[in-house]
């Protein structure tokens, strides 16, 4: 009886919703992140941060908030293991029956918490959450929603391939996923560890997610811009992030070009955007084209390489400006480069986009 009993107790003490915080170097930005958490905190909600051995003020930061604020688990790696592992550690520490899989640079919106528990009630594993995102500095809105969806949306069994199609895109970031504790334990994560992306491992390997739900109102703000992989972007989003999304056996690769091309580095105006911003060059196409294109087709590639990136930097923007201006993103990340020109910042403050 006493054991049943013991049972009872610690099921009912265990939190509903763990928001799970895997961060590295953030000491700039975390308390931000956790003051826009900490004042819609419920009893039935707990707050996760693991430190992946920062070597910045990270440690001092926690240090402050935890003595404020007791309720805040905070664990301190003694060294590195990557992104995708630490997320999948911090899982392993919280106790709650869902883990909202937070970053540590970005805001909740007030009431978030709150809307969220609403539709942790349904018996689902994954709930998606729409997001506003700003600058770097959260003066400026680049984009009133991430997704492109106007209205909540749930999906049931049978609705794999359109879930993967409306929403894996859009959940390259990885604090829109609220996911079922027990759901995520149970799926190969290792083989994931290393891709950046393990969520998206986890979420749409086979078996596909049989119950979600997309709440379409912004709950969260994006930081755009400040992601710790920025130096990265060329070899994330034209070979990890594709290789990725059309490794998963469960969609027709029809499905799998909606969210992502397999190769888009073979786009000469797509490699002509990452030279503008200092994410393609010499080194880029001696470490992934040449390998991958043979003889004289490298020309085009190599041309790229070596094109003056100030003068790609001008005429990009001048192009966002006169023809197509489809997503502030690219404008921004155009004018926050270190090859901007007094064309590009013209640019920028005529369509509103700066730093």
């Amino acid at each position: 009886m006493y054991n049943e009993f013991k049972q009872l107790s610690e099921t009912i003490t265990l939190p509903k919703l763990s928001i799970c915080i895997a961060s590295y170097n953030r000491g700039k930005f975390i308390g931000e992140t956790l003051d826009s958490i900490l004042c819609q905190m419920q009893l039935n909600v707990e707050l996760v941060v693991l430190d992946g051995a920062s070597p910045d003020n990270t440690a001092d930061v926690m240090t402050g908030y935890v003595s404020r604020y007791p309720a805040i688990r905070y664990i301190r790696e003694q060294e590195n293991s990557g992104i995708d592992c630490d997320y999948d550690k911090v899982v392993a520490y919280a106790k709650g029956e869902y883990c909202w899989l937070m970053t540590d640079d970005d805001l909740l919106r007030p009431g978030a918490i709150s809307r969220v528990l609403t539709e942790l009630d349904k018996d689902i594993d994954l709930v998606v959450v729409n997001t506003d995102v700003k600058n770097a500095n959260l003066s400026k809105l680049l984009n009133a929603s991430l997704f492109n969806i106007s209205s909540d949306k749930a999906f049931g069994i049978g609705d794999g391939a359109q879930l993967f199609q409306d929403m894996a895109q859009g959940l390259s970031f990885i604090g829109c996923v609220i996911v079922r504790r027990d759901f995520w334990l149970s799926r190969n994560r290792e083989s994931y560890y290393g891709t950046l992306f393990i969520h998206v491992g986890v979420l749409f390997q086979s078996p596909s997610v049989e119950k979600a739900f997309f709440i379409a109102e912004p709950l969260l703000t994006i930081r755009y811009g400040n992601a710790t992989w920025t130096s990265r972007s060329f070899e994330i989003w034209m070979f990890k992030w594709p290789q990725l999304v059309w490794s998963f056996n469960d969609y027709f690769d029809s499905s799998k070009a909606i969210v992502h091309p397999l190769e888009p580095w073979r786009r000469i105006g797509l490699l002509g955007f990452y030279r503008a911003i200092g994410g393609y060059g010499i080194t880029e196409y001696r470490n992934f084209i040449v390998q991958r294109v043979l003889g004289f087709r490298r020309i085009p590639y190599f041309l790229m390489a070596i094109f003056p990136a100030m003068l790609m930097n001008s005429f990009i923007s001048l192009y966002c400006l006169l023809i197509s201006n489809k997503t502030p993103y690219g404008m921004y990340s155009l004018v926050r480069s270190r090859h901007a020109t007094w064309v590009t910042r013209g640019v920028g403050r005529v369509l509103n986009v700066g730093n």
